[in-house]
């Protein structure tokens, strides 16, 4: 194997700290979904001249109807969603390299979205000085040889809940990994609404597909896309992979770690899986994600029917988010379990031992993979409980499985030929220890 293809290890976020609400409220405010729960946290309608985002509510001739983020107060009274109850930082980082000579930034590599944004110093000082012992990496285009400015470009994103990053563009080499993207386009921050400055991440790698990238006028192609038209990259393996260990396995043979791969499939995860090769299920890329069919899950051995229903597989979110029959029917199966309106998501009993949890499978494709018990609990949700690592994903219309489903595999991302890869990951033993917090 080429020495430039290596894996790209993810560094953990020392920072990072744990939170169900704050997760939820996170995918709220990421996806602009509505609730079908009790709770808190509700989508009000508000009518824009102009507002994008992936899922959108078009109302007709040219506004739209804007799904705003909103939290309900003890007396029932609706009000904006604060910063400190969004989870805005990333659990896990990966470091790239930016520019000639190269400036490095810690990034949250996203399957559920399709834009390369990095903290800059068009940024104003206020958000570029350091807050509560972060201090972020900030990209300075004047210190890049091969940095070149994309006139007329620029790109912004707005949430549900009026929080939004945007600014100018450019071009320039990045890194990953060892492999070298020429005029990859970057997007330097110029406003960053708070929610965005408070995490440790210096920005964000997204790798799904570019009709979902928010640059104007024309979207811009994501690194992995410019690995195959480059030729980065073998035109056997245009594909990318990850493998999301937790610190629940620092015991296990694999010691937990978290890596991707671009250009190649890590035969050393096959070989210890026994298996052949990946098993594979076509994609749906239409709206920019990495969607596949997922008509069935099983609770307890139980088979829970869900004909038509589909999945993406988002690296960039924590949860895992199913209908509510799905949900009700795995909590329904955990001794102790109860959805707490407070918190607005399912609880169970933090002395539920292994042996007392269901194997829960979902549907990839026709392969049913099962979530690893240990991370059926999430976080420490107070009273004894823990929050659940599966939740409701309200009026969405497919599920979104995050890394509560994904830490159970080694995921391969087929660019190449449209389709998404699952090896079951082997992991002999199941830590349930109380979730850090």
């Amino acid at each position: 194997m080429a020495s430039k293809f290596q894996r790209v290890k993810l560094v953990h976020n020392p920072k990072y700290k744990r939170s169900g609400p704050k997760s939820y409220v996170y995918l709220l405010h990421k996806y602009a979904f509505k609730p079908t729960t009790d709770g808190p946290y509700c989508m009000g309608n508000k009518v824009n001249q102009s507002w994008k985002h992936r899922l959108d509510r078009v109302a007709g001739g040219k506004a739209n109807v804007q799904m705003v983020l909103q939290k309900k107060s003890t007396t029932g009274e609706l009000g904006e969603v604060p910063a400190e109850d969004q989870q805005n930082d990333s659990e896990y980082l990966c470091p790239v390299e930016i520019g000639t000579p190269p400036q490095i930034f810690n990034l949250d590599f996203d399957t559920g979205s399709a834009d390369l944004w990095m903290f800059s110093t068009e940024l104003p000082s206020s958000v570029t000085k350091p807050h509560g012992g972060v201090k972020h990496n900030i990209f300075d285009p004047s210190k890049s040889s091969t940095f070149k400015t994309t006139k007329g470009a620029k790109w912004k994103i707005s949430y549900g809940d009026n929080s939004s990053a945007s600014g100018t563009v450019g071009t320039d080499k990045v890194n990953i990994g060892g492999l070298v993207i020429k005029n990859q386009t970057i997007e330097l921050a110029k406003t960053l609404s708070p929610e965005f400055a408070t995490g440790v991440g210096d920005g964000l790698l997204g790798l799904s597909f570019s009709n979902i990238n928010t640059v104007t006028p024309t979207p811009a192609k994501t690194p992995v896309e410019n690995m195959i038209t480059q030729e980065d990259i073998p035109k056997t393996s245009e594909l990318f992979t990850a493998y999301l260990g937790s610190w629940r396995d620092v015991n296990d043979p694999d010691k937990g770690e978290s890596f991707y791969t671009f250009g190649y499939i890590d035969q050393d995860i096959i070989k210890a899986a026994g298996v052949a090769e990946p098993y594979y299920t076509p994609i749906d890329n239409s709206q920019g994600f990495w969607m596949f069919d997922s008509t069935s899950a099983t609770v307890g051995g139980k088979t829970v029917n869900r004909s038509g229903n589909t999945a993406i597989a988002d690296t960039g979110t924590t949860l895992a988010l199913v209908d509510d029959s799905t949900c009700k029917a795995i909590y329904d199966a955990i001794p102790g379990a109860t959805y707490d309106s407070t918190q607005q998501g399912y609880v169970f009993p933090s002395t539920v031992t292994a042996g007392q949890l269901p194997v829960v499978t979902f549907a990839v494709g026709g392969k049913q993979f099962a979530v690893q018990k240990e991370d059926l609990a999430f976080a420490d949700a107070g009273n004894g409980n823990v929050y659940g690592g599966i939740q409701s994903r309200g009026d969405l219309p497919f599920d979104i499985l995050g890394d509560t489903f994904l830490k159970a595999i080694y995921a391969i991302f087929d660019q190449g030929n449209n389709r998404f890869g699952a090896v079951v990951r082997i992991d002999p033993t199941q830590n349930l220890a109380d979730p850090q917090s």
